[in-house]
């Protein structure tokens, strides 16, 4: 571990065990999807949905920064897998520390680095950003603050990990939300939208709930096959 890694977990370490109701909050902000995610795709719904002149815009970002939302997802899944495996906190020896949240085999054989939640919620974030200012900066404060930095605090991450994940996520969703870009992703969405809208919105519905849940159930029952086979 580094010693930016090394100074920040120790700084943080030292608040944990002190009061029990931080540490139910915090430990909440990494185990509830109502904390987590909903907050987060709620205001995409309410981009989606909003009244304005730029509707029409408004909805290119929201498609936009969904695909955004997947391909930060599976850019995390590639980097984990390509990069040189890298131990969680809470199941390193060599940390010395503990930590909020105990190591289980799940979270031994998943690489630390980088962070796929910082990816998703910050390429969210952005993209909130990108279709309204200060509700954005709100939103990225929420994705670094709460939902990323409780991941260093309990043991899931190290701060580079959670680092990296966001400027991956919100690099991810700005190229993505580019007018020359995301005009071209949103069109056959838009398209669909209006030739099959009650569809369109069961599947809207469908993918959020996917991403609220950081699709937790497909990549478990995906990694069950994967050391089956």
């Amino acid at each position: 571990m580094n010693a930016f890694d090394s100074s920040i977990i120790q700084f943080l370490n030292q608040f944990s065990f002190r009061w029990p109701f931080v540490d139910h909050a915090v430990l909440a902000m990494t185990q509830f999807y109502m904390l987590r995610g909903l907050p987060m795709i709620a205001l995409l719904w309410w981009l989606w949905f909003r009244d304005g002149v730029d509707k029409q815009r408004d909805r290119e970002i929201v498609v936009a920064t969904v695909v955004a939302a997947f391909c930060a997802l599976l850019l995390g899944r590639f980097l984990a897998s390509g990069l040189p495996f890298r131990l969680r906190p809470m199941a390193n020896p060599e940390v010395g520390l503990r930590f909020l949240l105990a190591a289980d085999d799940g979270m031994r054989t998943w690489s630390s680095f980088p962070s796929d939640h910082a990816m998703l919620w910050c390429a969210v974030a952005t993209g909130v950003l990108v279709a309204s200012r200060w509700l954005g900066l709100l939103a990225l404060a929420y994705a670094v603050l709460m939902i990323s930095m409780s991941r260093v605090i309990v043991g899931l991450h190290y701060p580079t990990d959670v680092i990296a994940g966001a400027l991956l996520g919100v690099l991810t969703c700005l190229i993505l939300t580019r007018p020359w870009s995301r005009e071209r992703i949103a069109a056959p969405f838009l398209f669909l939208c209006e030739r099959y809208r009650g569809l369109f919105h069961v599947g809207m519905f469908v993918l959020s709930f996917g991403l609220i849940t950081n699709f937790d159930e497909i990549r478990t029952v995906a990694s069950s096959l994967m050391k089956v086979s």
